[in-house]
């Protein structure tokens, strides 16, 4: 039943400006829908949603009563006070939506809660007055805003074209579709039916219809993990149907897309390893997590998420992924020479050693993976013809190098410990030190990069960052869906197409942006595997890298193994 919170409650969780733009309020239209108990949802637009948004459910719908209270401020059924947010399972809560299009739209409400009885309700915009007659309409609801911001032309003005404005309300059709694979959605566009999804299953069955090609669904999996308060289904695709960006990834909480770069980043620290670089996985991550446990009162639009404990999710996460992209390495490959299913043999036994390591003692892993790291030597390729580098006059006796394998690994003795540094990892930390102390360098193009924009949040993302982005080396200029790239960082190496990638990727960095940028620029500029490198040259990126206060790269990864002489004397029973 619906009531109207009291002022002072009210006012604790205002959000603000609800309805920006058509895609805002089919969020909030289908969020009441989904509510409501809808099996099967249908979402009508006109004109990118400013002539014409509607939503149509069989859910459990409204009476005479709710619908007298329905557009006013805060008139919810979901809460009564502050305390049920703790509990509220309901994907909206605020009573703002149903008041806000009353304001800047004409409001029509079709609804009954039996299938006998019907009442309609027409409202708005601001100052007309609500009417109220009976009607005839099946069991549940049908919303219709008529002439978005008709009454507001200032915000009519900053609207963009039809088409970015109808993909947005798309966008937000299919991020709600995703997470509700049991109800039936329909997208008509225009009065053209664009999207037909009935009831699935599974998460994996719903991308599989709305998000990948059709002959891309052989390679989806799905999994699932769980933690104290929560549970998560991953639907990951395999590096067949890789991709160059991001757009294809998404992540929800209850019900909610919500923008959270550790969470986002979890989905390909996982995978880390069985995707060629600088390809992405397409995949979707799907929290479940108790109410009281994460708080969605923080942005207008609930994008935003605190959660009690989100460390305990991400390990969740990237543990779930890495031991099923082992097990998905291991029964797809299929060794052709002796030597590969010699090492095949070898990785398997390896992982197998490895769980039972994980959960001894510390001085028995040390030993253990020294062992192992022994075995993993045998396979070790000769060097190439020429590679040898000139001995070379040692001057840190703490240092001493030791030589290198497989085209990456710096070997140095320190001491009694051994070192196997990641050439492309260490320099990689080392320069994005080096950005994050001095400012970026920037250089005019001679031929600048021109490209257009199909979203208008990408458009807005390079208007409101501009003047950041031109702090990182990128001076962008143009509006409205053309731009064109005039400067970038000096010694920037990728080509066109992935120049405006990694730009308009920096949109879902959020607050990380600047150390996302810095992190892209220095893994293009690093060494890569396979780049020969002298022994002066060697001492020199594992001086930097012993010097560093963190022994990671900027994604994550360590940047060294160690192990000791006594490890491997133990490991051969010396």
């Amino acid at each position: 039943m619906i009531s109207v919170l009291r002022p002072e409650e009210a006012r604790k969780i205002a959000a603000g400006e609800v309805i920006d733009r058509p895609a805002s309020l089919v969020r909030e239209l289908l969020d009441n829908a989904i509510d409501a108990g809808g099996k099967n949802i249908e979402l009508f637009i006109e004109d990118g949603g400013s002539r014409r948004i509607e939503v149509m459910d069989d859910g459990c719908g409204m009476d005479k009563a709710d619908l007298e209270l329905c557009y006013y401020a805060h008139a919810t059924s979901k809460i009564a006070s502050l305390d049920d947010l703790n509990r509220a399972e309901t994907l909206g809560f605020r009573g703002e939506a149903l008041s806000a299009a009353a304001a800047v739209s004409k409001l029509d409400i079709l609804s009954s809660v039996d299938g006998r009885e019907a009442w309609r309700l027409e409202a708005g915009p601001a100052g007309r007055p609500a009417r109220l007659e009976q009607a005839r309409r099946v069991k549940g609801t049908s919303v219709r805003c008529i002439g978005l911001f008709d009454a507001v032309p200032a915000r009519k003005r900053f609207l963009k074209r039809p088409s970015s404005e109808a993909a947005l309300c798309y966008a937000a059709f299919i991020d709600k579709a995703l997470c509700f694979p049991e109800i039936g959605f329909r997208f008509t566009q225009d009065g053209a039916s664009k999207t037909i999804s009935p009831s699935v299953s599974s998460f994996k069955e719903r991308f599989e219809r709305l998000v990948v090609e059709k002959d891309e669904t052989r390679f989806l999996h799905e999994i699932k993990t769980s933690g104290a308060g929560f549970s998560v289904s991953i639907v990951i695709g395999g590096s067949e149907i890789s991709r160059t960006d991001r757009r294809r990834q998404f992540l929800f909480a209850n019900g909610r897309r919500i923008q959270d770069y550790s969470l986002q980043q979890a989905l390909e620290y996982g995978v880390q390893g069985a995707f060629p670089n600088g390809a992405h996985p397409v995949g979707a991550i799907f929290i479940k997590i108790e109410p009281h446990l994460a708080d969605f009162n923080i942005h207008p639009a609930k994008r935003e998420a605190r959660f009690v404990d989100a460390d305990a999710i991400h390990h969740a996460i990237t543990t779930a992924l890495h031991d099923f992209s082992r097990h998905l390495r291991f029964s797809t490959t299929a060794p052709s020479s002796r030597h590969e299913r010699e090492f095949d043999s070898f990785v398997r036994s390896h992982w197998e050693q490895r769980e039972k390591i994980e959960t001894s003692s510390a001085a028995t892993r040390h030993l253990a993976m020294a062992a192992l790291l022994e075995n993993r030597l045998q396979f070790a390729e000769r060097p190439r013809r020429g590679s040898k580098a000139e001995p070379a006059d040692i001057r840190d006796e703490r240092i001493r190098f030791a030589g290198k394998i497989f085209d990456l690994f710096i070997i140095i003795e320190k001491g009694e410990r051994l070192f196997f540094i990641d050439q492309h990892a260490a320099h990689e930390r080392v320069l994005y030190e080096k950005f994050l102390s001095e400012p970026i360098a920037k250089q005019e193009l001679l031929v600048n990069i021109t490209f257009n924009t199909d979203a208008a949040e990408d458009d807005a993302f390079l208007e409101d960052k501009r003047s950041e982005l031109e702090r990182l080396g990128v001076v962008v200029s143009g509006e409205d869906g053309s731009w064109r790239i005039d400067a970038l960082p000096v010694n920037w190496r990728m080509g066109d197409a992935e120049t405006v990638q990694a730009i308009l990727d920096l949109r879902v960095a959020g607050e990380n942006m600047a150390e996302r940028w810095l992190a892209t620029l220095a893994c293009h500029a690093a060494v890569k595997d396979g780049d020969y490198l002298d022994e002066n040259a060697c001492i020199a990126l594992a001086e930097a890298a012993f010097a560093l206060s963190d022994p990671h790269c900027p994604h994550g990864r360590p940047i060294w193994f160690e192990t000791s002489k006594e490890a491997l004397l133990k490991a051969v029973k010396r």
